[in-house]
């Protein structure tokens, strides 16, 4: 058996089977050393050395929780999520609120993945105290978690600033060259534009068909975790102001450095010295901004280390020529398995950001030999990593919406969060990620 398919199988059954994902990777890619021949020595040494390779990644991870957790702290998204709850209790039309409400949560969950990158860290804030609105208009609160899924997904895997300059940037585009394909002169944007679409017309037939009648809730008491506002010597006007310049302050900073850390950095500074974060709470703040992404980054870390030790076996190349038999020299075959490879790797792994360094080491040298295009190999991998993360009991994606939604003890994370945006999400992206693989 090739060391390379019995490493990823173990490791992805392991995930499945409950066992954290970083151990999962360890000990996939220390019995698929060892079954190639090498030593725990060369295995581990391979495994410390794919480690540097995602450092730069947690980091910016790390900075951009810290940049979260201000914007958090500050108290304007709870301002802002008071305020609009207020306006739409006033109004009368419940189909214009419902759609009001739908717009807004889609455009939040947007925005947490780039211009305000605070990932799934807005939920909590602003859900909990939407939940009795939502019970007002028989609202289905799967459709919500397909809405907000749809929001984080689809934004970082199209629109590369913010998190998805990390995926698309640092992740795709680094890992497909680092695995021998040039991608230099693609427009990453016109090549996921496909997959993208998928997406699309997945989040339409939730709003549209799947979940469109209306679905009854007990109004329950709510207990919101919104942090206290300890900024009673600063007016609601003076922290909105700050937020917005440390807003724009980091996106012109990562927009000049193409450093989404740098941009993270100045953005707290700006909450520092304006005093919204007092510098005795600056490392509160900034430790509980870790903390919200460091199991993303120890995963991504990880999956750096695993990728390497697959290609210290030197048996991607044998894997590579047994994919050919197998697909009798078929595109679009081997474009459909690799999609359905991706997607079982990611439902285990939970994250598509640490899929991809396992699949690019696999899948590049597997393309190149099938002569697919440049542009079909990126929409390949990337497609392949995003597959999954809709899905994933494991992902923060399905795990973010829950949070919210099920702080009165009715919605359940499987059937309403995880089958939900498998179906509405895996099933396009399959479909429009083979699309995109045959016509790129």
């Amino acid at each position: 058996m090739n060391a390379v398919l019995i490493a990823v199988v173990i490791m992805v059954g392991l995930s499945l089977a409950r066992v954290h994902v970083v151990l999962s990777l360890i000990i996939g890619a220390v019995i698929g050393g060892l079954m190639a021949g090498l030593s725990i020595a060369d295995t581990l040494t391979a495994f410390h050395h794919g480690l540097s390779n995602g450092a730069q990644i947690a980091l910016s991870y790390a900075i951009l929780g810290a940049f979260a957790m201000a914007i958090a702290h500050s108290g304007v998204p709870k301002l802002l999520v008071d305020a609009m709850t207020a306006r739409l209790n006033q109004a009368q039309a419940s189909g214009a609120i419902k759609w009001t409400l739908f717009a807004l949560i889609l455009v939040m969950a947007m925005l947490s993945q780039n211009l305000i990158p605070i990932h799934i860290g807005f939920i909590p804030l602003i859900i909990p105290s939407l939940l009795l609105l939502f019970n007002r208009l028989q609202v289905d609160r799967r459709l919500v978690a397909c809405i907000i899924t749809f929001g984080l997904v689809n934004t970082y895997m199209f629109i590369p600033y913010g998190f998805g300059d990390i995926f698309l940037n640092q992740i795709i585009l680094k890992n497909i060259n680092d695995a021998g394909m040039n991608t230099s002169g693609v427009s990453i944007m016109q090549v996921m534009a496909i997959p993208a679409a998928g997406m699309l017309f997945g989040v339409l037939m939730a709003v549209f068909v799947s979940y469109r009648k209306p679905r009854v809730y007990q109004n329950l008491s709510i207990q919101t975790n919104h942090a206290q506002d300890n900024h009673t010597d600063k007016s609601p006007a003076y922290r909105l102001v700050v937020v917005l310049s440390a807003i724009v302050a980091a996106f012109i900073v990562h927009f000049y450095t193409d450093s989404l850390l740098m941009g993270s950095m100045v953005g707290f500074l700006i909450f520092i010295v304006s005093g919204v974060v007092s510098w005795h709470e600056a490392d509160g703040v900034f430790n509980d901004g870790i903390k919200m992404m460091a199991m993303i980054g120890f995963i991504m870390i990880s999956a750096q280390g695993f990728a390497e030790v697959m290609k210290a076996t030197g048996q991607i190349d044998m894997l590579v020529s047994m994919a050919m038999e197998i697909f009798g020299g078929s595109k679009g075959v081997a474009a459909f398995v690799m999609l359905m490879i991706g997607l079982i790797v990611t439902l285990g792994i939970g994250s598509s950001f640490s899929t991809v360094p396992i699949l690019a080491a696999i899948y590049v040298p597997m393309c190149v030999a099938l002569d697919f295009s440049v542009p079909a190999t990126i929409a390949l991998v990337a497609t392949s990593g995003v597959l999954g993360d809709a899905g994933s009991p494991a992902s923060d994606s399905t795990l973010g919406p829950t949070m919210g939604l099920d702080i009165d003890g009715q919605h359940d994370h499987i059937k309403d969060s995880v089958i939900p945006t498998f179906i509405h999400y895996n099933i396009p992206l399959v479909i429009f990620g083979w699309i995109a693989a045959m016509v790129l």
